[in-house]
């Protein structure tokens, strides 16, 4: 015998009916919020056009034109005026020109062995890209180290090594120069330890570095044993 329903259990489908009857109600009888919820949306969405054609596109347009003359003037040999656009891509514009502009802007302020501003427009770049962020990461270590301060150079190249993902060419490069670091800190076991990282992970790597990592580690334990 199948069961009743309760007293109860009618009470309760007849108020969820009650209340989706009334909700019907109020929109046929206010046929007004349905117009203003789709002009509310048409609103949105004309502004995100509105943000793409005309602001986002012409910017990023601008700041590509602005990079490319910036370049013809490096490639001309033009350094302290291809300096001055990317500075200028960098301060002005953002998206991936600017990106890039910062970057270039770094590698010259280096050069040029202005490391504390190289370090400003390094600090613009985003550090995605597994090769050329992790590249920028180790140029910010660079200068870190020319102005002597080895903590800050040590996370840099730290985290250069995270970035480049164990490159297999490029991460035991990131990881000598930490090691480096460790021992102008006399932190000798941490240097050694790295070395020992390089010599497992990377068995190739002191061929292709043409460097005696052997000989360093062995350097690194002796100091440490001092």
């Amino acid at each position: 015998m199948a069961n009743t329903p309760n007293n109860d259990d009618k009470s309760a489908i007849e108020e969820v009916n009650d209340s989706l009857t009334g909700v019907g109600v109020k929109i046929q009888n206010n046929p007004k919020v349905i117009v203003y919820a789709c002009v509310g949306v048409a609103i949105i969405v004309a502004i995100v056009l509105i943000w793409i054609y005309a602001v986002r596109q012409p910017g990023m347009n601008a700041a590509a034109n602005a990079l490319g003359q910036a370049d013809i003037e490096l490639m001309m040999g033009n350094d302290s005026v291809a300096l001055d656009k990317f500075r200028n891509v960098a301060d002005e514009y953002g998206y991936k020109s600017g990106d890039i502009a910062a970057l270039n802007a770094a590698i010259i302020l280096y050069k040029d062995k202005k490391y504390e501003e190289a370090l400003t427009y390094l600090k613009k770049y985003s550090t995605t890209e597994t090769i050329i962020g992790a590249g920028a990461k180790s140029l910010e270590g660079d200068c870190y180290v020319n102005l002597k301060q080895y903590p800050q150079a040590l996370d840099a190249f730290k985290a250069a090594v995270k970035v480049s993902d164990n490159n297999p060419y490029y991460t035991p490069v990131f990881l000598m120069k930490q090691a480096t670091v460790l021992r102008e800190m006399k932190d000798y076991k941490a240097e050694a330890a790295i070395y020992e990282q390089i010599l497992k992970d990377y068995p190739k790597a002191p061929a292709a570095l043409n460097v005696d990592i052997e000989k360093y580690l062995q350097r690194a334990k002796a100091s440490e044993a001092k």
